[in-house]
């Protein structure tokens, strides 16, 4: 079963300073029909004004992934990790026992992130903090692993999920194997999901499907999220 959520109708916030849209329901936008997508906790759809950002605050028990669309984002954390990450790259924090953080746009342009929670497969785990970067070149037959909870790719977290991302060319098309839940991002132009046209900034909940097929209607680039459902969480 494929459920298209359409960026015009996702919930939300505009600060100001930031315009967050909603995948789920988060802070004071609540929809009891989207409280989650298995682990899948938060998938927001940020973007911060230059010269602004989220100031030092705690999490606890959260894996924490922020794939970085434009500009670039700068953090800090009072285990000693600090990184500044850009657009097409990823970071990832596992919060566990206790972390406090800042997320800032020290650039001189808007900066547009995916900030993406996952409910750890295990509480209290030492917290750690780690970014990667990756090829911006368009794909030809699969999407990248970007982040596992496995050790088969570049950035880990603690769960059993897994996060994958990439450029496809017009007129490309392929199909992703699933395991469990899985998400899907349209993070740029427009997609054909199985019959389903998606474009920026939508989102595809997937659940009880083996294999989706991708088909780039323009140059786009996509990510999808895959988790356990809660029954099958370790």
């Amino acid at each position: 079963m494929l459920q298209h959520h359409k960026f015009e109708n996702l919930g939300g916030a505009n600060h100001g300073w930031l315009n967050a849209k909603h995948h789920f329901s988060f802070a004071n936008y609540y929809d009891p029909q989207k409280l989650s997508h298995g682990e899948l906790l938060v998938i927001n759809d940020d973007r911060i004004a230059p010269q602004t950002g989220f100031d030092t605050h705690p999490h606890r028990d959260m894996e924490i992934i922020t794939y970085v669309r434009k500009g670039a984002i700068t953090h800090q954390d009072n285990k000693g990790n600090k990184g500044r990450t850009t657009a097409g790259n990823v970071q990832v924090m596992s919060a566990g026992t206790g972390i406090f953080h800042s997320e800032y746009n020290l650039e001189d342009e808007e900066t547009n992130i995916y900030q993406i929670w996952i409910k750890p497969a295990e509480p209290g785990v030492e917290p750690k903090w780690d970014a990667a970067e990756f090829p911006k070149a368009p794909v030809t037959s699969a999407l990248p692993l970007l982040v596992s909870g496995d050790g088969n790719a570049p950035l880990q977290i603690n769960q059993d999920a897994r996060i994958f991302a990439g450029r496809l060319g017009e007129g490309r098309e392929l199909a992703h194997q699933i395991t469990g839940k899985a998400y899907l991002l349209v993070s740029e132009g427009e997609v054909l999901v199985n019959t389903i046209h998606a474009k920026k900034g939508d989102g595809i909940a997937i659940s009880d499907e083996k294999t989706v097929t991708l088909n780039a209607k323009t140059d786009a680039e996509l990510l999808i999220i895959e988790v356990p459902g809660m029954n099958e969480a370790r």
